[in-house]
Order: C-alpha cells, then structure tokens, then sequence
C-alpha cells in the first residue's frame, strides 16, 4: 500500500511515506513554520521514496485535536495534494491525534490501555481513553477538555502524551512514572493505523476532511469584549 501520512498538531512535525515495504520519515519543527516548510519536506519525502503522488492509495494526516493553525494546515495540504495528484483525486483519511498519540504508546512501549493527553494549552488539556485488544484501538464515546487536575486514569491504565511535561504534577498525580509516557502523534503512527480504518471505510473525498476541533474558539472577538465591558460597566453603575 502507498500512502503519505502527516501530522502538524503540535509543536513537530512529521510526515511518513511507505512505499511497498519501506517507510521513509521526516520529523521537524511544527507550529508557525510548518506551513512553509511541510510541503517542501513532503516532496523530499515522497521523492526519497520514489513515489509519484498519483500512485498513492490514500493520504493520511492528523484532524486533531490540537493546535488550531497545525489542524488547518495538515488539513489543507492533505487536501490539496489528493485534489492534484490525479484526475479524480485521491482518498484522504482524517485520524484522531489521540489515537495516534495512543498508538505510539502501544508502538514504543507495549502499553495497550492508554489515557491519551495533549496540551490544549490555556490550563487545558484534550484527553480520551483508549484500550487495544491485540487487533484494534477501542473508540471513545468522546474528547474531554478539561483542566489537568480534572484528567482521571484508571487503575492499572497508562497516561501518555505532551501534557504531563506541560503541567508537571498536575495529571493524575497517583499514576507512578513508569505508566507516564511521552508520546506525540507521529506519521508513522498514522501509517500504523491506517490500514485498518481504510478497510473500515473512513476514507473520504478530499473536499469531505475536516478538522476535529474540540475547543470552538481561542480568542474573543472584539465586540465580544466591547459587550464583556459594557456588562461590567452596567453591574457597577
């Protein structure tokens, strides 16, 4: 299978292309300068592989939750690339970066019963549970957004992510260091777990993938903070 994953979520980026039986990876830094550097280091990617864009199966990226600039740009990439790779484009497949974050906990640890958390920064944290059993990652009912003293593990569950450097001491202080795991939603996790969301039918047209953005607004608006002062000013006069 040929495919092409990316992931801008977080502060890295990282992309991942497999090719018959070989994975080439790229990791770099993400945030600001991942919309000027991700499709140039994609290119390199997919030329070191030797694959043309219209021999991929599908094009993997991360729909997040995660930093809002991040989601959009893997988003509009995956998008733009698939709508030009060839007549008829090719299938996107959007991954939650909680499961990716989940899976490499799996991948490098062996954990298969995980408290994924990322950094929602703004004193919150975007946090799922998720189990595996040997075949495939349980899905959760739904993403919390939550302060970090409000993240809850279970016995005997790992907590893994970027969130328990971010807040150190804060999550879940009862789990002991050695179920507490870095972990960031890689490409190569994508690549991981595609295969069997491909074959569950969670490809889409690449004018159907979205973003998965758990927390609807960052900043308020200017008339938002206008009305804000005029309720204040009202409740003191």
């Amino acid at each position: 299978m040929n495919l092409l994953a990316l992931d801008t979520s977080t502060e890295a980026l990282s992309i991942a292309v497999q090719h018959g039986g070989g994975v080439w990876l790229h990791t770099g830094a993400g945030g600001a300068q991942a919309s000027a550097t991700l499709i140039p280091a994609i290119r390199d990617c997919m030329a070191r592989a030797g694959l043309a864009f219209a021999a991929l199966d599908a094009i993997v990226f991360g729909r997040g939750p995660g930093s809002f600039t991040g989601l959009r740009t893997a988003c509009s990439v995956a998008q733009g690339l698939a709508f030009g790779a060839r007549p008829g484009g090719v299938p996107v497949l959007p991954v939650d970066t909680l499961l990716a974050v989940a899976e490499e906990a799996r991948h490098q640890h062996g954990l298969t019963q995980v408290v994924a958390v990322l950094d929602a920064r703004m004193d919150e944290v975007y946090t799922a549970p998720f189990q595996f059993d040997g075949h495939r990652w349980s899905e959760p009912g739904d993403f919390g957004l939550l302060a970090p003293e409000r993240i809850e593990v279970p016995a005997g569950w790992a907590l893994a992510g970027n969130a328990d450097a971010a807040y150190p001491g804060r999550i879940a202080p009862a789990v002991p260091a050695a179920m507490r795991v870095v972990a960031l939603p890689t490409a190569s996790a994508l690549l991981r777990l595609a295969p069997a969301l491909l074959a569950a039918g969670q490809a889409v047209p690449a004018d159907q993938a979205l973003p998965r953005y758990i927390r609807d607004k960052v900043a308020k608006t200017t008339q938002e903070r206008a009305d804000e002062r005029h309720a204040q000013a009202a409740g003191l006069a």
